[in-house]
């Protein structure tokens, strides 16, 4: 190239890259991945650098409102004879030893009425291999599902979508399901159904929190 040429190569080059900008260097590679050229752009502003993650994960809000929700309810006992300071939390334990419990279990002698813990709508009789004979009640806002299983039996006559009432009886300790045969109880959990209020479905909360 001679000089008066490379004098206008770089006179466009100043004319596309003011003073005062900065340039780098963008490596471009040829087709066949043999060659490498240079072609300079301009540099971009820095991104903004994002806040280090937080160190600890916040309790959910939902969770904790549900929990002083159903407190505030001051549910009954789901079964008879049992007094509050004979409970014992075992929501955190494993059963199998990997699966959560996520319930609470009441012993109590087989045939012990189970009561329903509030005023509702029964959603469901359903037997499992897990919970054998079992009960889930909508509670009357549909905004929580009361699950009672391992029964004896449902109380007589009892139906899906009937109506109930607190303190009515609505079963008995059993040992059905995969409970141990000696070991009559009652599996009682508490979920807060999802936006579709699906039975089966929903957020797991700590009976012993709100029944303690």
């Amino acid at each position: 190239m001679g000089f008066l040429a490379g004098m206008v190569v770089m006179a466009a080059i100043i004319t596309m890259f003011p003073t005062g900008a900065s340039i780098i260097a963008e490596p471009i590679v040829s087709a066949d991945q043999s060659k490498v050229t240079v072609k300079p752009t301009k540099k971009s502003e820095p991104a903004p650098v994002a806040p280090p993650p937080a160190t600890e994960t916040p309790t959910p809000v939902m969770s904790a409102n549900a929990l002083e929700d159903l407190r505030m309810r001051n549910l009954t006992l789901p079964v008879e004879g049992i007094k509050r300071s004979e409970l014992h939390s075992n929501f955190d334990e494993l059963r199998g030893g990997t699966r959560k419990h996520e319930a609470l279990d009441i012993l109590a002698p087989r045939n012990t009425p189970v009561f329903a813990v509030e005023d509702g709508k029964i959603a469901r009789l359903f037997l499992s291999d897990a919970g054998g004979i079992t009960i889930y009640q909508y509670d009357p806002s549909m905004t929580y599902v009361y699950y009672y299983a391992h029964l004896e039996r449902y109380a007589a006559d009892l139906k899906e979508g009937q109506e109930v009432k607190r303190g009515e009886v609505i079963g008995y300790v059993g040992t059905t399901g995969n409970a141990p045969r000696n070991t009559p109880h009652l599996h009682f959990a508490i979920f807060k159904m999802t936006d579709q209020k699906h039975w089966w479905q929903g957020t797991p909360l700590d009976p012993y929190s709100v029944l303690k």
